[in-house]
């Protein structure tokens, strides 16, 4: 921990710019599902089929270049920076805020929860090196699940206490409060990995206001001395 503090600066950049970064390829990563024959009956909705035919037509090279399910789970490798960053700007922030009462509760959860998710994207997709998925792949999603609910719901308990504390900015508590229902709002347009984005602007926003410089004290002035 001690080793984060001395580059907070450094953590906040990395989580505002890994933020920006997972919003384009959260994009990607679902137009190549949309590829795979697990995903493409997501093309079923109208919703959906309206902004992935355009981009998929548009993005073709990055998307045809290797079987579909091979480029899935290459695309979906490059998630783990962005779980990685917010978890670690989390982290400082929690220190940062050392929380008390129920919010150190809801912090506990949510921390354990990201570090998690940083795992499951390990297992998912980092286990995963060829277009003929192994059995692993069915068996961390599963196990995934439950650390899925835990993470939005812990992400919308602890953006609730947040907003009552007064924490700033604002906009990153109310992204952290409407994580659930904007987890199923961002399901009915894209795919499921995109509801982590809410949390990664969250923590992106927190974090670009960490990594600024804290203004020095002004010199006192002779006659004061």
């Amino acid at each position: 921990m001690e080793l984060l503090e001395r580059h907070r600066a450094l953590v906040g950049r990395a989580a505002w710019f890994s933020a920006w970064f997972g919003l384009v390829l959260g994009q990607l990563h679902a137009l190549a599902r949309f590829r795979t024959a697990d995903g493409r009956s997501d093309l079923e909705s109208g919703l959906v089929r309206a902004w992935a035919e355009p981009a998929d037509d548009a993005l073709h090279q990055l998307l045809g270049w290797a079987d579909a399910d091979l480029v899935y789970v290459t695309y979906g490798k490059l998630w783990l920076p962005v779980f990685v960053a917010f978890f670690l700007c989390a982290l400082l922030v929690h220190r940062q805020r050392r929380p008390r009462g129920f919010e150190k509760g809801a912090w506990r959860v949510v921390l354990v929860a990201y570090g998690a998710a940083c795992l499951s994207v390990v297992g998912e997709y980092w286990t995963q090196w060829s277009g003929d998925p192994n059995a692993l792949l069915d068996t961390v999603f599963l196990v995934s699940i439950p650390v899925v609910l835990v993470t939005m719901l812990g992400s919308t308990v602890l953006g609730v206490t947040l907003l009552r504390r007064g924490v700033r900015p604002r906009a990153s508590a109310w992204l952290l409060a409407l994580a659930f229902p904007l987890a199923l709002v961002v399901t009915s347009v894209t795919s499921m990995g995109n509801i982590v984005l809410p949390i990664a602007f969250a923590f992106g926003l927190l974090g670009r206001r960490m990594a600024q410089p804290v203004p020095a004290a002004p010199a006192a002035s002779p006659a004061a001395a």
